[in-house]
Order: C-alpha cells, then sequence, then structure tokens
C-alpha cells in the first residue's frame, strides 16, 4: 500500500511540474521570424565569422530583424545578396568586391635570410618569440598563419611569402586578422594600384634589405593624376576610392614595390 501511495505521489508531481513546464514555455516562448530559416538556407554555412558575427545562424537572424543588411556575408554572391534582399523585402545593395593582398614582396630571391627560427612553424609563434628570419623586420615571415586561416584555399607562401590568388579569394578577411604583423589588408578587386611593401625604413636602409621595398622616392605620386598616391613618411599610400587604375605609378616604380592589380 505505501509503495502505490508513494507512486501516485511521484506521479502528481510529475504531471504537475511538466504542466508547468509546458505553461512556462508558451508563456516566455520567442516567436522566430520565418525569414530566418530561409536567409540561413541562402547563407554559405561556413560559420567563418567574417560577417563580424558569430556565425551564419546569428547573422541570418540579425539580417531578418533589419540589424544587418541583406549584403552582411562577404562571402556570398551578388546572386544570392539579391535573394536574401527579396526575402527581406528590401532592394538589393550593391556590395564591391574585395579581395586580399599582401603588402609584402621581398620573397627569397630578394632578401636575405638573416637566422634560423626552429619554434613552431606559425607566424604568430614567431612573432611572439621576436624572432623574425628575413633581413627586413617588416616584412612576411612566411610560416602560413594566414594560409592555415583561409577557408577557400586562396593564399598559399611562395618563396617565403604569401601570396593571394584573387579568382579564389572572397575577401573574407580571416587571413588579415590571422597575421600577427598586419600585412595583409584587403583592397577593391579589379584594376588598382596597391604597394607590395609595408617598411617605415629610410630608402637607403631599405635597398640594404631587400630589393622589392618601397624607397619613398615619391616617383609614383608624381605621376598619378587623380592624386591617389601619397607618401606617409618614406611608405607610398594609394587611396583605392582615387585610383583609377592607370597604372602609370607601377610603371615608374624603380623597384617594382607598386603594382597594379588585375
Amino acid at each position: 500500500m505505501d509503495i502505490l501511495i508513494a507512486t501516485l505521489v511521484v506521479g502528481v508531481i510529475g504531471l504537475v511540474l511538466g504542466v508547468a513546464l509546458v505553461a512556462t514555455g508558451r508563456k516566455f516562448r520567442v516567436e522566430t521570424d520565418p525569414r530566418e530559416a530561409e536567409i540561413r538556407e541562402l547563407l554559405p554555412g561556413n560559420n567563418c565569422g567574417a560577417c563580424g558575427y558569430a556565425g551564419c545562424d546569428a547573422v541570418a537572424a540579425a539580417i531578418a530583424k533589419g540589424e544587418a543588411p541583406a549584403n552582411a556575408c562577404p562571402v556570398c554572391s551578388s546572386g544570392k545578396a539579391e535573394q536574401i534582399a527579396a526575402v527581406r523585402g528590401v532592394a538589393a545593395q550593391a556590395a564591391e568586391r574585395h579581395v586580399a593582398f599582401v603588402r609584402c614582396g621581398g620573397d627569397c630571391e630578394k632578401t636575405s635570410v638573416t637566422a634560423q627560427y626552429a619554434g613552431v612553424a606559425d607566424c604568430r609563434a614567431a612573432a611572439l618569440a621576436g624572432l623574425n628570419p628575413w633581413a627586413c623586420a617588416h616584412g612576411c615571415l612566411g610560416f602560413g598563419s594566414c594560409v592555415e586561416a583561409c577557408q577557400y584555399d586562396a593564399i598559399h607562401v611562395v618563396d617565403g611569402v604569401a601570396v593571394v590568388d584573387d579568382s579564389k579569394c572572397v575577401g573574407c578577411g580571416l587571413c588579415a586578422a590571422a597575421c600577427p604583423k598586419h600585412l595583409i589588408e584587403l583592397i577593391p578587386a579589379g584594376k588598382t594600384a596597391a604597394v607590395r611593401c609595408s617598411s617605415p625604413d629610410k630608402g637607403t636602409e631599405v635597398r640594404k634589405l631587400c630589393s622589392a621595398g618601397c624607397i619613398g622616392c615619391g616617383i609614383c605620386a608624381k605621376q598619378c593624376p587623380d592624386e591617389a598616391v601619397t607618401l606617409d613618411g618614406t611608405l607610398a599610400r594609394v587611396d583605392n576610392t582615387k585610383c583609377a587604375g592607370c597604372g602609370k605609378c607601377a610603371e615608374k616604380c624603380p623597384t617594382h614595390a607598386m603594382v597594379l592589380t588585375k
């Protein structure tokens, strides 16, 4: 008899708790915008975080709420962005495609090795150790942290320097975030001038260390008809919003540090 009573008591308690949980769930239920699931289906699903959100689920929710634009995902094609905009019921926003660019051209033929690094083959580990194997202290370490970060096989280390394959790059910026020396930046895809150097040293010092470095001669700035090239100290800088891609600066650069992208 005691066992039966105990069983009934436990059953009643369980029933009451179950009803209470159901009631609580209904009361505090968060309604999900059905557009969120549609947008999520249109996103690539890489969860790379390049959009600035925790992943595709998070950015889909933000887009559905209007907290992020329809083209918030840098990996999505223009076609997908248009479909997402249609789900939102807004006009599609044109997104300019960007690609990664490495501000260093000092490969093993243009600079020299001055030290041997025997630690973990990772740029971040080498930077923390304070050891740079190349003559130029401002150049690419070449251990491939950016390569590991890229999910699209768009960047590889060639002759000691990271090189970007523009045809594969989606402009997510993960390689730039992984570079401990901040040598990778996102620039507009297509013809635009860019400086393949990041050394702030004087020209005479740069010449000693790397034959491909910017020497701050200013010829590029004088050649630019759009005033898109300026000197930041002894390092040339390009304003991509002004650059028309004429290539005159690259043609006259004596060290070929200034290049015209394709």
